[in-house]
């Protein structure tokens, strides 16, 4: 029995979608205005193994993200570079594929863009207009807080707290300091489009309110997102949505914890942040992966080099087998002895603690365990029958593969074929820590980033550069 922690009902809640075996998933993608951050990463890799394990249980799942483009950041940016706004975000949406397929990340089914929603938005604005959850001030649209009796049920705020609270942006044309926007009045050079109540571009959260319902319906299964999100943006979603369908919005509500470094939240505005691509040149997309299943979804991770390392290190182990698997595979020996190994008792143990909220720490456990466990039993048995490897490989398919994604059996590291190979590769690696010393960082880049290419991947320590070759 699946359970999931529902961030609505704080508390783990058994899992009964709507409409079984469909699942209807929406998770809050990027706004496109620079290159998200590997904390940003942290919220899509871990979305992407909810999914991978809702399949792996036999859940058909329908999974949308949603693209902001159209914001005041890409505005500001649009500014900054002096080329249109639509060029930023079409610029950073394309980074965002390529980032995201790095990554390993499964497409979604639907990239729904704000810019293609429109006609969806104006008419859910229009409806709580209508209903008189919102009001026009000269062309802004706000949503008025205090006629949605149930604000601040996700987060656990209180209006009247909220109103005090010297954070709140004073606008004079706001009935109360926390009715947000709904549709924002066109400024000279902004992106707009035509509205009954002006020209102008929606705010934020009405934006993933229209996307979601228009994809998913009125009512769908799970929503998820980090938790700087709940509020104002889940809080504010709910409002919209419930008022404009008089319909309970979302079922599941699911958010990620921070990745921190030095124990302060990873963000842009702090400038405390490397960008996944960065993190990509330097670490394999398993270790960063891996990294991330050993700490719960829901709670803080630190950030470093050395865990990254670690992580490295780690998925060795893993390689390795992999390794002697497809090798043995190859000989398909059919006369060799039949070892008493217990696959089903691991697959029910992954199933179970994963079932647990999607506990990826116990299911990593689960997998290094039958990592130790078969070693043991190569070790101890002579020419073992393929049947034997095929049963190990299938098992490391469906859980590290299939759900974790830490495992890729198309493109395992291994060590170079041929002694001239090594003493090649030895060489650069000599030449570029002569650059480093000379302070040639462009020539020390060049030969990283080159090897790079030709699938070789430098990894730096204070003792010596090693480094590893991944298979074609």
């Amino acid at each position: 029995m699946l359970k999931i922690y529902n961030t609505l009902a704080k508390q783990k809640e058994e899992f009964k979608p709507i409409n079984q075996p469909n699942v209807n998933m929406y998770v809050c993608g990027p706004t496109v205005y620079d290159y998200f951050h590997i904390g940003n990463a942290r919220s899509f890799v871990s979305a992407d193994i909810i999914r991978r394990y809702l399949e792996y249980r036999g859940y058909k799942v329908k999974f949308v993200m949603n693209l902001t483009d159209v914001d005041d950041k890409i505005i500001k940016k649009s500014i900054e570079e002096k080329i249109d706004s639509k060029i930023v975000a079409e610029k950073y949406i394309n980074a965002f594929f390529e980032d995201v397929e790095k990554l390993k990340i499964k497409k979604a089914d639907i990239y729904p863009k704000a810019t293609e929603h429109m006609d969806d938005i104006i008419e859910m604005i229009k409806e709580l207009e209508k209903k008189g959850f919102a009001y026009n001030v000269e062309g802004n649209v706000f949503y008025s807080v205090e006629k949605f009796k149930e604000y601040g049920k996700l987060s656990g705020k209180k209006i009247d707290e909220l109103e005090s609270g010297s954070r709140v942006e004073v606008n004079v044309e706001k009935k109360n300091p926390l009715d947000f926007a709904l549709w924002k009045k066109a400024k000279e050079g902004d992106p707009y489009w035509e509205s009954p109540g002006g020209n102008g571009r929606p705010g934020w959260h009405i934006e993933c309110s229209a996307m979601s319902c228009k994809h998913l319906g009125e009512t769908f299964d799970i929503h998820a997102g980090g938790n700087d999100l709940i509020f104002p943006h889940h809080e504010n979603e709910i409002a919209q949505s419930e008022a404009a369908n008089g319909k309970k919005f979302v079922n599941y509500w699911v958010h990620f914890g921070f990745l921190n470094m030095d124990n302060e939240k990873m963000s842009k505005s702090l400038g405390n942040f490397f960008t996944a691509r960065d993190v990509l040149k330097k670490y394999s997309a398993e270790a960063i992966r891996l990294l991330f299943a050993q700490t719960n979804y829901g709670g803080p991770l630190n950030f470093s080099d050395e865990l990254l390392s670690a992580a490295e290190k780690g998925l060795e182990k893993l390689n390795n087998l992999a390794l002697k698997v497809l090798e043995e595979i190859k000989t398909d020996r059919q006369d060799g002895s039949n070892p008493d190994f217990d696959f089903v008792k691991y697959e029910n143990a992954f199933t179970s603690v994963m079932d647990d909220d999607f506990n990826t720490p116990q299911g990593v456990a689960v997998i290094f365990d039958f990592v130790k466990e078969v070693n043991r039993t190569i070790t101890e048995n002579e020419k073992i029958n393929v049947k034997f490897y095929m049963n190990v490989k299938s098992f490391l398919e469906k859980t590290a593969k299939d759900v974790l994604s830490i495992l890729d059996f198309d493109n395992i590291s291994k060590t170079p074929d041929g002694k001239l190979e090594g003493d090649l590769i030895e060489l650069l690696i000599q030449l570029r820590t002569y650059a480093k010393k000379e302070k040639n960082y462009s020539l020390a880049d060049k030969i990283r980033n080159e090897l790079n290419k030709l699938g070789i991947v430098l990894e730096d320590s204070k003792e010596k550069t090693t480094y590893k070759i991944l298979s074609k």
